[in-house]
């Protein structure tokens, strides 16, 4: 099929069917995230609900750090033998190793072999997905006419967040109609079982899809790649264009995504208290009103470019950020800033050094998390536990005198840590257990998570287009899949674990949105200077 000709509807039918199996996928993977404040406390050791969620969160993060790994397997297998067979692979791995996740025993019963279990279930997932995406971009954008490729292709960017969206959307399904409790103990469940239904849909969805035509011609040509992972990562002309994708445009895209959209529904719920139902309609409204934007941004990049679209995502995300999620706390909890403002607490602490000192802890402190829940070692970490499970917000300072702890409040101070004392003194300040429904600015909570999500489209809604188009298809599902899910898996999957970690280990709650903006920053000078743009190329051209 010359690249000039429109899609026929047999092949808008078959790319509708691989969009489809992409949004069972990410359901799949996001029901994860959305439930780990549930299972946290089930699956790993008890004592600490502060850590275990930090540490269900550091497994999100985990499953995101072998995608790249998934990327090599899966792509190279994609180069060599075709993106249609790959395709069946990985939503196998996938719809198991979720619903998996729905039958595995608590802590209780089966004791450490239940977070071993399901890091191994969490890695299966990361695996897969990280031979999905590249597979599905590389696949539509083959098929796809001259001209449309970012139309076309936001078509499978759109699939992350509706599967996002169905995510949220049966699981609020669940919750509703199950008793707190219940859904606490096993309902959870239920979402991940779901996905054995998904499984099936999916398989049969990608057993009907046909080959790229690019592909076939390029294997009837003989000109495939026998050695993909050499070409593309050993020799320095494709390594170059890879890293200048990572750095350049998929580092900044994976933070932006997550920020908007993850970290988002977990600041109104966990740091803001914003009751599940009320958080969940918000969030899926915004959904709602952004997605189109997907389109409407991948179709401007055909005219345009698709370097200026995404440039001024992450420059948007760099100057707006902080003042974004300053107005969803006021929107959201006013009762919470007000307090905040009249009432501020410090911490002052032997264990202060300063506000590197700070950086460098949040970082150790997410880091030992991975790997297990960290045990509360002293008076400091029993304040900033204290105050965390509380949703109080605290700053840190130095010591005050020889007293190694002083919590100070509304004029008042308590030396080291006790509970009846802290509650005491906390009790004037009014610190809020959770967001008054009626005290919520709703119009005003929608309209910011709306701006997040179009910045999310602004970075998402071409870079599928923008990276098939950096490498020819001989090792084009290879290339671009790395890049890709290095910057999504590693610096976008981490955020949440990353942006809470520094939230509640520094007890600032906007502190944690120092990490995507400092990433987004980096990644728009490096993009400015060195992303080529690839609208106009062939995909033809070996």
């Amino acid at each position: 099929m010359p690249p000039s000709d429109p899609l026929d509807r047999k092949h808008r039918l078959v790319i509708t069917a691989s969009a489809l199996g992409t949004v069972f996928e990410w359901y799949d993977f996001y029901i994860y995230g959305t439930l780990a404040v549930f299972f946290g406390k089930l699956f790993f050791p008890p004592g600490n609900d502060t850590a275990a969620f930090l540490s269900s969160l550091a497994l999100f993060g985990v499953g995101f750090s072998v995608r790249p790994f998934g990327a090599l397997v899966f792509g190279r297998l994609g180069d060599l033998i075709g993106r249609k067979y790959t395709f069946l692979v990985t939503i196998v791995v996938m719809g198991l190793s979720t619903a998996l996740i729905g039958v595995l025993p608590k802590y209780s019963t089966i004791g450490f072999w239940a977070p071993v279990i399901l890091v191994l279930l969490r890695l299966a997932q990361g695996l897969a997905l990280g031979g999905e995406y590249g597979g599905a971009a590389t696949y539509v954008a083959e098929h796809a006419p001259a001209g449309k490729r970012g139309l076309f292709t936001s078509w499978i960017q759109i699939t992350a967040t509706v599967g996002f969206f169905l995510s949220l959307v049966v699981i609020l399904s669940f919750r509703l109609n199950m008793t707190p409790s219940s859904f606490a103990s096993w309902g959870w469940r239920i979402p991940f079982l779901f996905s054995f239904v998904l499984l099936g849909i999916s398989i049969y969805i990608r057993l009907k899809l046909a080959e790229s035509p690019v592909f076939l011609e390029m294997k009837a040509q003989g000109k495939g790649s026998k050695a993909p992972l050499t070409e593309s990562f050993a020799r320095w002309g494709n390594l170059k264009i890879v890293l200048i994708a990572l750095f350049g445009a998929a580092m900044g895209q994976g933070v932006v995504w997550y920020a908007g959209q993850f970290y988002a529904l977990y600041f109104l719920t966990t740091t803001l208290k914003v009751d599940y139902v009320t958080a969940y309609i918000l969030v899926g409204i915004a959904l709602l009103l952004g997605t189109p934007f997907f389109i409407i941004f991948g179709r401007l990049s055909d005219r345009i470019g698709r370097k200026p679209i995404l440039l001024a995502g992450f420059l948007l995300t760099v100057v707006t950020y902080q003042p974004i999620f300053h107005g969803l706390a006021r929107a959201a909890n006013p009762a919470l800033v007000l307090a905040m403002e009249q009432s501020p607490v410090l911490v002052a602490t032997s264990d202060y050094h300063g506000k590197a000192g700070l950086v460098g802890g949040a970082f150790k402190d997410a880091a030992r998390k991975i790997i297990l829940p960290s045990k509360i070692e002293s008076d400091t970490d029993r304040a900033r536990n204290y105050l965390n499970n509380r949703g109080i917000p605290f700053s840190l300072g130095p010591a005050a005198g020889p007293a190694p702890l002083t919590l100070f409040v509304n004029g008042g101070s308590v030396v080291g840590f006790n509970e009846a004392a802290y509650a005491a003194a906390l009790a004037p300040a009014h610190y809020p257990a959770a967001a008054d429904p009626a005290g919520i600015n709703k119009f005003g909570v929608v309209v910011l998570l709306t701006i997040l999500i179009l910045y999310v489209t602004l970075v998402y809604g071409p870079i599928a287009a923008f990276l098939v188009e950096l490498f020819p298809t001989r090792i084009r599902y290879t290339s671009m899949s790395l890049p890709y899910h290095i910057g999504n898996g590693w610096f976008g999957g981490f955020l949440p674990l990353i942006a809470a970690s520094i939230a509640v280990f520094t007890g600032n709650i906007y502190a944690g949105l120092w990490y995507p903006i400092a990433i987004a920053g980096l990644t728009f000078v490096i993009g400015l200077i060195l992303l080529p743009e690839t609208k106009d190329r062939n995909l033809h051209d070996q």
